[in-house]
């Protein structure tokens, strides 16, 4: 099965985001109920390994929950470590074998080809919550928003559990990417 899109640009404007983040912001609240940027920024460490290992699949059978919190440790190399990850990840779902089948992460199990864009979604929220939290900006592709409202579209307005608080109501005519960042439960404005 050929790749559905690429993730070299939301990749690459996470990079971007973590590489302006200072070493006195990561005590800063992010957009994330009681989560600030260290412990996002141990939670995105994790979640680029794990995608990269789902489009893999080296990690079926054996993925975990992901790990978020203050006893979870950043470690030191985080500056090197995200971007290097980041890339490897880009790489890992350029190979039409890793869209074909089912794969895990986070001990969640569903077809790959939504894996992907479940990855593409953490890529870009999060990248966003990090940007809001640094006082820095996030641009996505309008192809990749397009794909995101797509997989969106149908969230309960209460939000999904362990995923994203309740939808923020916005009007329909608000830019694609408000939209998307309001199914998530995030407050664009």
């Amino acid at each position: 099965m050929n790749p559905a899109f690429d993730f070299e640009s939301a990749a690459s404007a996470m990079a971007a985001v973590v590489a302006g983040i200072s070493g006195d912001q990561l005590a800063a609240p992010t957009p994330m109920a009681e989560t600030d940027v260290r412990d996002l920024l141990v939670h995105v460490i994790g979640l680029t390994e794990a995608f990269r290992q789902a489009a893999t699949k080296e990690a079926v059978g054996r993925s975990e929950a992901p790990r978020i919190g203050p006893e979870a440790e950043l470690v030191p190399d985080w500056r090197d470590r995200v971007p290097a990850q980041l890339k490897a990840l880009v790489e890992a779902w350029r190979e039409p074998a890793a869209w074909a089948g089912e794969t895990e992460a986070g001990g969640v199990t569903m077809p790959a080809e939504i894996m992907a864009v479940v990855a593409l979604d953490e890529l870009v929220i999060h990248g966003w919550d990090l940007a809001q939290a640094t006082g820095q900006q996030l641009t996505v592709r309008d192809s990749d928003l397009a794909v995101l409202l797509e997989f969106l579209r149908d969230t309960p307005p209460e939000g999904t559990p362990g995923l994203f608080g309740p939808v923020v109501p916005i009007p329909d005519d608000a830019p694609v990417f408000h939209r998307v960042l309001a199914l998530t439960g995030r407050n664009p404005a």
